[in-house]
């Protein structure tokens, strides 16, 4: 029995050996391989919070370096204000920057709100161009610089001779700013360059180009700048509507012909106002086509006031309506307020009021002329554009030739004309005079009448006259 147990004994030590064993390897390994994970994980972790310092890890290669920003430009994409200078302008007065001024309106012309930047202290050499629409609404074109038009007659080409900047088929658009649109137009007053320019091409019409035109637009402002030393006519609107002109400057000087300060044709809804106009003919112009039109606060001087046509001319229809002007200074003038119309045109003026009308050393401050004409002779006719439906009122100041001046057709007479509080004096500067002429106008006066015979002015009952006057208005309807 003692021998039999032996093995036994033996066999159960060496298979607890061989289990004890087993088990040691186990654990050791689990150990090394917890430390070789550790030692991983804390060598990465120190180069992800390292100062920069510390060599890369070979098996975790760097994020690439971010790439450049773009280059710098004045005017991101998303911006509102787009500066002709951004867009090539040289700024200098000699280069042209005709096509800056074009890529940039282009640009801004597709942006609600855009603002095309004219910026100060240069100048700007510009050809005669055409600004047109449509664009976004509320563009504005900021002028705190100065526009050049090229100043050599020469230069300019013979299909941009009616305007030197033209504005076309815009709406809720606006001019602003403190510059200077200047025509450079001396050259263009001197008959001796207009022959010049004619001897070039027999094709050449006689005309000179407007400085600032306005074609087919509506909600319109131009306000605070100046325009000065155009060609002919500064500022004008055509076939255009509800367009405002406010506290604006225009000069050129006296001996300027045909400088028309502000001239509208075929535009309605107008309001011009807080504004000097010094010129070398009307300070406003009103053709036809013109109706509800109120200019008031301006300082007109020198130039030929504010006036009403001519209207009628080579027998053609003239309409104009409903028109204010009232709150007006104008000193060292031709006329104070007119209308003037050609003989044998056919048409309608009615309902315009001139009131609170200031006037200093004006040749003569009211006048109807029925007989205008531009050349030494015109033919007499008997047709007229009729004129009814005329007040002036507190008409005050001095004149230097005749106090007022109404003659009107024989076939088509002035009717519902009233002269009320006018108060004219001889100028002292001044010592040949005429008498007040009146011929052929129909309707009241109010004192005071200053000279005293404007009480007599007026004929007081129009008769069948009226009929002819409302005919001639049907025509306008």
């Amino acid at each position: 029995m003692k021998r039999d147990k032996n093995p036994r004994l033996v066999f159960l030590l060496v298979f607890l050996v061989l289990i004890f064993t087993t088990l040691s390897i186990t654990s050791v390994d689990a150990r090394k391989h917890h430390s070789k994970k550790s030692r991983s994980h804390s060598k990465h972790h120190k180069h992800r919070s390292g100062n920069g310092n510390s060599a890369p890890d070979s098996e975790n290669p760097p994020a690439p370096a971010p790439a450049p920003l773009p280059p710098y430009v004045s005017y991101p994409p998303q911006s509102r204000i787009f500066d002709v200078l951004s867009f090539g302008a040289k700024g200098d007065g000699i280069s042209d920057d005709s096509k800056a001024l074009l890529a940039a309106w282009g640009a801004a012309c597709k942006v609600p709100g855009a603002t095309v930047e004219i910026p100060s202290e240069f100048k700007f050499l510009i050809e005669p161009i055409t600004l047109q629409g449509p664009c976004m609404p509320r563009l504005v074109l900021q002028i705190d610089g100065t526009l050049l038009a090229p100043p050599k007659v020469a230069s300019w080409p013979k299909s941009s001779l009616f305007q030197w900047i033209n504005f076309k088929w815009l709406h809720n658009f606006t001019i602003q700013g403190t510059g200077t649109v200047d025509g450079q137009g001396s050259n263009w007053w001197s008959l001796s360059q207009i022959h010049y320019i004619q001897k070039r091409s027999k094709d050449i019409p006689n005309m000179k180009p407007t400085a600032l035109r306005f074609y087919a637009s509506y909600d319109v402002t131009v306000c605070n700048i100046r325009i000065i030393n155009s060609p002919q006519c500064h500022l004008k609107f055509d076939n255009s509507g509800r367009v405002n002109v406010t506290n604006i400057t225009i000069s050129s000087p006296e001996n300027s012909p045909n400088t028309d300060g502000i001239h509208l044709q075929n535009t309605q809804d107008v309001e011009i106002q807080h504004s000097n106009i010094g010129c070398g003919d009307d300070c406003v112009s009103i053709q036809t086509g013109c109706s509800n039109v109120h200019v008031h606060h301006i300082n007109c001087g020198p130039g030929h006031g504010i006036s009403l046509g001519g209207l009628g001319k080579e027998k053609s229809a003239a309409c104009v309506s409903n028109l204010v002007v009232d709150n007006i200074s104008v000193q060292n003038a031709l006329y104070g307020v007119r209308i003037k119309t050609w003989q044998g045109g056919i048409g309608s003026v009615k309902n315009v009021s001139f009131s609170n009308i200031q006037v200093s050393e004006v040749k003569v401050p009211i006048m109807i002329d029925q007989y205008y004409c531009d050349k030494h002779i015109c033919k007499n006719q008997t047709g007229a554009v009729a004129i009814s439906g005329v007040t002036y009122n507190q008409i005050i100041g001095t004149y230097s030739v005749q106090p007022i001046h109404l003659a009107c057709s024989n076939n088509v007479p002035c009717t519902d004309v009233d002269l009320i509080d006018i108060q004219l004096n001889p100028s002292p500067r001044y010592r040949s005079f005429q008498q007040a002429l009146c011929w052929n106008s129909y309707g009241k006066s109010q004192a005071p009448l200053v000279p005293s015979s404007i009480d007599y002015c007026l004929r007081r009952h129009s008769g069948s006259f009226m009929e002819i006057a409302k005919s001639h208005e049907n025509i306008c309807q």
